[in-house]
């Protein structure tokens, strides 16, 4: 008869899994993963440095809207250098699982205060729907990190960059470096093994009659340089 932590116990089959969009199979994302971590370290140790690469190596760039299928795998990111909040966090899953730590995909609505004049307009909202985090298994429960904003444009933006320790939840930018609110959670959308794709989509093109256009700015526009200047 199994024990009571036994039966208490999750399955994590389908977190530590390749999927679809968070393709830990992929011979760059695996490359990634093992320069930065290695199965030999401990969990935490393992997330609090797969964090701070995909955090700090990758820029971030909501005009790199792609959502095609291969634009939203955790492969494009490593390929491009760059990503939103979305493929950002499957990165972040996908490495986590190369290594051997279960993680999964978490989603939330969260309204930006600050955010540039040309985003906002391109959105039609300071509502950003989705915004993409990662959680992964450490010691018997659910950690969540935000890998997002990369430290260059927290700089250029005056916004503390989020920290992760592995032991805390690390999952948004509640105030500037001013002390002005800058970032809250409205609405939480669950967890997932891969990314939701056509409900991500569904939920895009009910909030935002600009998708279009806004996905066409792609590496023409420059969004640091856009916060930097809006800092000033």
């Amino acid at each position: 008869m199994p024990s009571a932590a036994a039966l208490k116990a999750p399955d994590l089959t389908s977190y530590l899994a390749p999927a679809r969009y968070v393709n830990s199979d992929h011979p760059k994302v695996i490359a990634f993963a093992r320069a930065h971590a290695s199965e030999s370290m401990a969990p935490r140790e393992i997330a609090v440095k797969l964090y701070y690469a995909v955090r700090d190596e990758f820029r971030y760039d909501p005009y790199n809207l792609d959502l095609s299928e291969q634009g939203l795998k955790a492969s494009n990111v490593v390929e491009t250098g760059r990503g939103f909040c979305i493929p950002k966090a499957v990165l972040m899953v996908a490495a986590a699982r190369v290594l051997g730590v279960p993680a999964r995909l978490g989603y939330a609505d969260v309204r930006n205060h600050l955010t540039s004049p040309k985003l906002r307009e391109l959105m039609g909202s300071d509502l950003f729907v989705f915004h993409g985090y990662a959680e992964l298994w450490i010691d018997q429960r659910w950690v969540k990190s935000t890998p997002s904003f990369n430290r260059t444009l927290c700089d250029k933006a005056g916004i503390r960059p989020l920290e992760f320790d592995g032991h805390n939840h690390s999952i948004f930018h509640a105030f500037d470096a001013s002390g002005r609110r800058h970032m809250e959670y409205v609405n939480e959308r669950g967890h997932f093994s891969d990314l939701p794709r056509d409900e991500l989509i569904a939920a895009f093109d009910q909030h935002y009659p600009n998708v279009a256009r806004w996905g066409s700015q792609g590496t023409a526009s420059d969004f640091e340089r856009e916060v930097e200047k809006g800092a000033r």
